[in-house]
């Protein structure tokens, strides 16, 4: 199992956006295998930093879900939707493996 966290600098003035375009990928992950943990947008503190997680079953899944993404029309989408609005000004990804009782 792998969680994949994403931090993104978003632009403030572009909160709406930004919602709409997580909104889209929740169920794209699961499309593919994943499960997605939720985005946690800015509250208090930073007004620019936004947070995703999901897991998939393995680093291997993952992987194919990204390249099944660059090919599918849905995924595509929602990929020019970020790149229109401008919402998302970088970020990040690192992968996890969660640990359990």
């Amino acid at each position: 199992m792998i969680t994949c966290y994403l931090r993104y600098v978003i632009d403030p003035y572009q909160l709406a956006e930004f919602e709409a375009y997580a909104k889209v990928w929740i169920p794209l992950v699961a499309k593919f295998g994943g499960q997605h943990h939720g985005y946690f947008l800015p509250s208090e503190g930073a007004n620019n930093i936004a947070l995703a997680m999901f897991t998939f079953p393995s680093l291997a899944v993952y992987e194919d879900y990204r390249e099944r993404s660059r090919t599918d029309a849905e995924c595509i989408a929602a990929f020019k939707l970020a790149e229109d609005n401008r919402c998302i000004l970088s970020y990040e990804r690192s992968f996890f493996r969660p640990l359990f009782e």
